[in-house]
Formats: C-alpha cells, structure tokens, sequence
C-alpha cells in the first residue's frame, strides 16, 4: 500500500513506531527511524535491515526542524509523516508542575506541531500530495487522573489535527489521528512492572479493558497506521478514529464501578 513512499516515523525505535516502520517495509515503502536513544535506535534500524535513522530529542526547542531537515536529505523527499514520539510519565494535579508541563507537551504537542510545519513546506514545495498520521491516544477525551498531563497534551493534539487538516485540504494533503488505546509496548510492561504488577499481568485484566481478552498489540495498531499513511484512505482528512475496543467513550469512569 505504500510503494514508492517515503515515510518518516518518530518514536521508532521500539513500541508502535518500530512496528509500524516494519509494516511500512513490508508495504514497500522507504521508511526513515527516529529515537532518541542512539543504541535502541541503531538496533531497531539494523532490525530492518539497515534503514536511515535520525536520532534527537524532540524536547529542545530546535530539535524539530533539524530532525526534518535531516529526514528529507535522506531520500530528498517525504510522502508521510507519523508524529508518534511520545512519553507519558505518570503526572497526577499534585506532580503537574510547569517542568513537567513544559517537557510534555515539547515532546507531544510541539514537536509534532514543528514537524508538520516544515514537512508541509516541503510537500508543497515538491508538489507531494502527502499524508500526516497523529499517534493520539483515547486519554485525550478526558484520561486518567494520574495521566493529567498527557492526557492535555493529546487533547491538544487532536485539535491541531483537525485544525491543520482543515487548511490543507484543497492542497491534498491530509491530516488524521488515531486514539490508541492500551497497548502492550515494551513501554507499558516496564511501566506495569516499576508498579509491582505480576509478569503475566496482561492475562488476568477486567473485561471493561480487554473485552476480547487481551489489549492491543503493537502490530495491531501499526496496521492502522499503514491504512491512514496510505491512498487507501484517501481522501479521508480531519478525522479522529479511535483505536479501541469500545463502543462507548468514558472507560476509566466505568472502570471504577467493576
């Protein structure tokens, strides 16, 4: 579904954004890492056989714009871009100070906002009707409370998605965000297991969060990715899709009475 695309990933050095770069190869396309951490990131780009990465931290404040850069010098264009770098340390309204603000949305909000800007100068400049793919998270309609942060900055994300999608819509490119519900990234296990949670905790979950038995996997949500970077939803813009298992919105509100 992405033959001939070049596609740029933040955050792919693990988790969603590894497996959607492996998804992208195996779609055909020219896929471009990127991660913070140079030794996960070189690892993750020797798993793919050797693919161009970039490494950086999106929270300095010129970070976003030399990342690009050096993404487009790659291959000298790119097609798609999947804003997916993210982190959300665990920051209830006691811990929400400004340092923690600051950091955050730099990293969730910002960087994703920076990139896109000049990604999409490079679109029109190279006449590339292109595709922008937010990673969201359900957290952004309400989230929980020890996720107050977090859950702001993809709320916020949400609104410059559709924001952005709105005026770039007669140009062809297109913006859409998927609102990713729990997933078992090597994230998430280390995070579960700094709680004290048993190692097979993903097997004994309540209902009201694995309905099928399970949370998402990785690949799971990459293959939606692949769909929204690809034409095959075209010329789909402006939405938000929820990648869940649920019917309904306020989970964590349910959660609370089982």
């Amino acid at each position: 579904m992405l033959e001939g695309k070049v596609i740029f990933i933040t955050g792919s050095s693990s988790g969603i954004g590894l497996a959607t770069a492996k998804a992208a190869v195996d779609n055909g396309a020219k896929v471009i890492l990127h991660g913070s951490s140079k030794d996960k990131l070189e690892a993750a780009a020797a798993s793919l056989g050797g693919v161009p990465h970039v490494q950086g931290d999106l929270a300095a404040p010129d970070a976003a714009e030399k990342i690009a850069e050096t993404a487009i010098a790659v291959h000298g264009r790119v097609d798609v871009l999947v804003n997916n770098a993210a982190i959300f340390p665990r920051t209830p309204l006691e811990a929400s100070d400004g340092e923690a603000f600051d950091r955050i949305f730099a990293i969730n909000t910002r960087s994703p906002l920076l990139l896109t800007r000049r990604l999409v100068a490079h679109m029109r400049e190279k006449g590339i009707k292109g595709s922008i793919v937010n990673i969201g998270s359900v957290n952004a309609y309400s989230g929980q409370p020890d996720l107050l942060v977090y859950s702001m900055s993809k709320g916020a994300l949400m609104t410059m998605t559709r924001n952005i999608a709105d005026g770039l819509a007669a140009e062809g490119i297109r913006v859409n965000q998927l609102n990713v519900g729990w997933t078992l990234t090597e994230t998430e296990i280390e995070t579960q297991r700094a709680q004290g949670r048993p190692d097979d905790w993903q097997n004994s979950l309540p209902e009201v969060f694995a309905p099928f038995g399970r949370i998402l996997l990785p690949e799971e949500v990459a293959n939606q990715v692949i769909f929204w970077a690809s034409d095959m939803s075209a010329p789909v813009t402006g939405q938000v899709y929820d990648v869940e298992k649920y019917t309904f919105l306020g989970r964590n509100v349910m959660s609370r009475v089982v």
